[in-house]
């Protein structure tokens, strides 16, 4: 059997969480399965690092960033291989340019484009435990590129795709996906199983347990998964395609405070503008999600949308200098928003799933600025002072606790 694992950084973040994910990993080694082992940096390394880079150039370019950035998952590695050679287990660490993992040059948010796997397959015959630095890949150009904040899920779901893994087990620093973030809603239920579907759109809607990226692949390729904590024994929630408890309406709720507004204020009027305006975001890969167009008026309309607040400088910039072609007259933006989305399959055969939402908000006073959703998600804009009151409403009134 061979089994890929994924630990986050706050399951390698000092001498004895290393040692400890050392033992759980030798324990499925000493049981004949074949072991690869994928990284985050230690703790708050990325962190760190950034804000390093930030007090030396506040612009940095986003090349040497990378460059900074893969250096935490290095020293993660190869910490491990060492732990398990004091264990008496052989292991090997590599980095993305030894196994050969290779990506776009989209550099803070690369995606893989293919992975070699002699290497891999090569010290697994050997009877080695391989690890393998998450979050990051190799461009055309030989440079190191990274796959965005948590990308190292991704990068663990991917070598289970192409290495045809019997498992890909996701550690957290929490024990499965819950109802809601426990932080926000002490009594969040643990779900033993949740769809594919189901997670990709809590992680896209702000749930911070799976990156997005890593669903989407898993659900691609039908790669088993499990996330569970390193910290203990419990079971975890699985991952898949199909899940066996009856339906619940509502699966869980989540948060993202990684959000900012654009308003784009007396645009003309005309078929295509908003196409011009969209496809010169598209063009400099920024992903644009909740939009809201103004009902036209004296020739004009507004647009408003949301970014991410890591592309807000960058879509800011790109409207500005074409205002003038795309018949913008104003831009306003407001960073203090936050997205609280409720996703369930439930949703497609029951209605007045929305109206219990907005009743949820409404009976604690918390206004909607903007609304989208899909078959099974319903996210809603809100003040982001008032988010963690939001989920904890829409808990309530959905009644997903314990």
């Amino acid at each position: 059997m061979l089994i890929v694992k994924k630990f986050g950084g706050t399951s390698v973040a000092n001498k004895e969480r290393i040692y400890n994910v050392a033992r759980r990993c030798i324990e499925d080694y000493k049981k004949g399965h074949s072991v690869v082992v994928v990284l985050s940096a230690m703790g708050d390394t990325t962190d760190d690092l950034l804000a390093l880079a930030n007090d030396i150039n506040p612009n940095a370019n986003k090349r040497e960033l990378d460059m900074l950035l893969t250096t935490g998952e290095q020293v993660s590695v190869s910490l491990m291989a060492m732990a398990m050679h004091a264990m008496d287990v052989p292991a090997v660490s590599l980095n993305a340019f030894q196994v050969g993992m290779n990506c776009t040059s989209r550099y803070g948010n690369a995606r893989f484009k293919r992975i070699d796997t002699d290497r891999i397959n090569h010290e697994l015959d050997s009877r080695k435990i391989v690890i393998v630095t998450g979050f990051q890949g190799i461009t055309k150009y030989d440079d190191y590129a990274t796959l965005g904040r948590g990308g190292s899920d991704t990068t663990a779901v991917a070598l289970a795709a192409v290495l045809h893994a019997d498992l890909c087990e996701i550690y957290t620093d929490v024990d499965g996906v819950y109802t809601a973030d426990p932080r926000i809603v002490p009594n969040a239920r643990k779900l033993p199983e949740i769809t594919y579907d189901e997670m990709l759109e809590l992680a896209t809607a702000g749930a911070k347990v799976l990156h997005n990226r890593s669903v989407e692949m898993a659900k691609k390729y039908s790669v088993p998964m499990v996330v569970r904590s390193s910290l203990n024994e419990s079971e975890g929630t699985v991952v898949k395609e199909v899940v066996k408890m009856e339906k619940m309406l509502i699966t869980g709720v989540a948060a993202d405070k990684n959000t900012a507004r654009i308003s784009v204020i007396g645009v003309e009027d005309r078929p295509g503008i908003a196409f011009k305006i969209f496809n010169k975001l598209a063009k400099n890969n920024i992903n644009v999600d909740i939009i809201l167009q103004s009902v036209g008026r004296d020739g004009t309309k507004d647009i408003s949308f949301t970014v991410s607040q890591d592309d807000l400088k960058d879509a800011l910039t790109i409207l500005e200098e074409n205002k003038e072609p795309l018949t913008i007259k104003n831009i306003t933006h407001n960073e203090g928003v936050a997205k609280v989305s409720i996703v369930g399959a439930g949703m497609m055969t029951n209605p007045g799933v929305a109206s219990k939402l907005f009743e949820a908000l409404f009976n604690y006073g918390i206004n909607i600025n903007m609304i989208s959703t899909s078959e099974i998600r319903i996210t809603v804009l809100v003040e982001e002072s008032e988010i963690d009151k939001a989920v904890r409403a829409i808990h309530e009134k959905f009644d997903l606790a314990e």
